[in-house]
C-alpha cells in the first residue's frame, strides 16, 4: 500500500453559531473556499494536479448544499480539473474526509487530496437535513434514540462523573484554549476571514471564555433534565441500561461543545505527490478505523474504536504521545481517560470544543491539525485523534511525524 503523508493544514477561526456571530455574514461556500485558497497559496499548489477535494458537511442543505467542496473550488479559483465530494458521518465527518482521501491515496488511485470540512451552524441549523434517525419510529426504537445530551448524562451517571467533575474539566478546557491562543500556538494554522475589501472579519476563536470558573458554571441549570424527564428519554436510557435507576443530569452549555461556524482543510498525498508539489511531509497517516457502538450511550464510540485501532496496528496506549478527542461533552473525555487510564497532561492539551466550539463537519480536520502542530512543538512522534458520533459510532486516526 502507498504511504500517505500530511503536508499542510489550515482552518478558519470558529465564530459563534448565532446570527450575531462574526461569521454569520459569510456564506458557507466562502468559508470553505477560504481554506482552499490558503492551502493553494501556502504551498504554491497547481490546482490542476489535485485529484480530489473531500469535505465533511453534516447538514449539506440550503447554504451548504449542492456538493459544497466543488462549489468552494469554483469560488477559490481552482482549476476545473479538481473534483469535489462531500461526506457525512455526523461529528467525525472532517476526520473521515481525511481518512477517505488517505484510503484513495493508499490504494494508488490518487496522489494529491485536499480533505477537511465545513459547517456554518449560524446559517444552517443543526439537524436541518432531517433523517430517519430523528423521525422514523422504526429506527428510533432499535436505536434507543434520545438527545445526545441525555446520552452524555447517562454516561456520567453510569461511570460516576459528578457535576463538579464535568465542570472542572470545562474550566480547564477554557484555560488551556486561552493559554494556547495567547502563546501563539494557532498562529500558523488559523487563517483570518476577511471581507471583500480585505478587512478582517474574524481572526480568533470567538466562543472562548477563558475566565470561566467553577462558580460561574455552578449557576447554570442542567440543559437536558427537561427532555430527559418530561420528554421520556430518561426511560429510554434506563430501558437500555437497567442498572441505572435514575439519570444524574450534569451537562449544560458551559461543559458541552459550543455551536460555531468554521472550516478546515488538510493537504495529504503520496510521496510522489509531495515531490511533484516540491514540499516535504510533516507526518504520515499510520492507520484509521471506524466502529459502531452502544446507541444509547451513543458517545462512547471513541473507546471502542481506539481498542479496534490499537488491535489492528499492534500498538499500545503507551505508544501514543498525545491524544485529541473532540469535547462534545465533558463526560465523553472523562470516560475515555478513565477507560485507558490516560493522564489529562497528554489529552486535549490546548483545550477543545467546550472552549472553542464544534463546527460539526469541520472539527475532525481541525483537531488533527491541532495535534500535529503540538507534536512538532513538543518534538514528539505519535498522536491519536478520535471523535464520538451520533447514533453510536466512533472514528479514530493515528498519525506520526516523519
Amino acid at each position: 500500500m502507498t504511504e500517505v503523508f500530511i503536508y499542510d493544514h489550515v482552518r478558519t477561526p470558529r465564530g459563534r453559531g448565532k446570527k450575531d456571530g462574526s461569521l454569520h455574514e459569510v456564506p458557507s461556500v466562502r468559508l470553505a473556499a477560504k481554506t482552499l485558497e490558503a492551502i493553494r497559496d501556502r504551498n504554491n499548489l497547481d490546482t490542476a494536479t489535485v485529484d480530489d477535494i473531500i469535505m465533511g458537511c453534516v447538514d449539506p442543505v440550503m447554504d451548504s448544499g449542492a456538493v459544497i467542496p466543488k462549489a468552494a473550488a469554483f469560488e477559490a479559483g481552482y482549476s476545473t480539473k479538481a473534483p469535489g465530494m462531500q461526506i457525512s458521518r455526523f461529528c467525525a465527518s472532517g476526520l473521515d474526509a481525511i481518512n477517505f482521501g488517505a484510503g484513495k491515496i493508499a490504494a494508488g488511485s490518487d496522489d494529491i487530496v485536499i480533505a477537511g470540512g465545513i459547517e456554518s451552524m449560524s446559517r444552517v441549523g443543526m439537524g436541518m437535513s432531517g433523517g430517519a434517525w430523528y423521525m422514523d419510529p422504526s429506527v428510533n426504537f432499535p436505536a434507543y434514540f434520545m438527545p445526545q445530551g441525555v446520552s452524555a448524562d447517562l454516561i456520567a451517571t453510569k461511570y460516576g462523573f459528578s457535576r463538579d467533575d464535568v465542570d472542572a474539566y470545562a474550566v480547564e478546557s477554557q484555560r488551556r484554549a486561552g493559554k494556547a491562543w495567547d502563546a501563539g500556538y494557532f498562529n500558523n494554522s488559523v487563517i483570518p476571514v476577511k471581507d471583500q475589501n480585505g478587512l478582517i472579519i474574524l481572526d480568533r476563536d470567538e466562543h472562548m471564555r477563558p475566565g470561566t470558573d467553577m462558580q460561574a458554571l455552578a449557576s447554570l441549570n442542567a440543559s437536558f433534565q427537561m427532555p430527559g424527564e418530561m420528554g421520556g428519554f430518561e426511560a429510554v436510557g434506563i430501558q437500555a441500561h437497567p442498572e441505572i435507576e435514575k439519570i444524574n443530569y450534569v451537562h449544560h452549555a458551559g461543559n458541552s461543545s459550543g455551536i460555531v461556524d468554521g472550516a478546515a482543510a488538510v493537504l495529504i498525498g503520496s510521496k510522489a505527490g509531495g515531490e511533484s508539489m516540491g514540499i516535504k511531509p510533516r507526518a504520515r497517516i499510520r492507520a484509521f478505523a471506524n466502529i459502531g457502538s452502544d446507541p444509547a450511550l451513543m458517545l462512547t464510540g471513541p473507546v471502542d474504536v481506539t481498542e479496534k485501532l490499537l488491535a489492528r496496528t499492534g500498538m499500545k496506549i503507551s505508544d501514543i504521545d498525545l491524544f485529541e478527542l473532540n469535547e462534545a461533552f465533558a463526560a465523553v473525555v472523562l470516560r475515555y481517560m478513565q477507560a485507558f487510564d490516560i493522564s489529562h497532561d497528554i489529552m486535549n492539551v490546548n483545550g477543545g470544543a467546550i472552549a472553542m466550539g464544534h463546527p460539526l463537519g469541520a472539527t475532525g480536520a481541525m483537531i488533527l491539525g491541532t495535534v500535529l502542530d503540538e507534536l512538532e512543538r513538543r518534538d514528539l512522534n505519535t498522536a491519536l485523534v478520535t471523535l464520538c458520533i451520533g447514533a453510536g459510532m466512533g472514528t479514530a486516526t493515528v498519525i506520526e511525524r516523519v
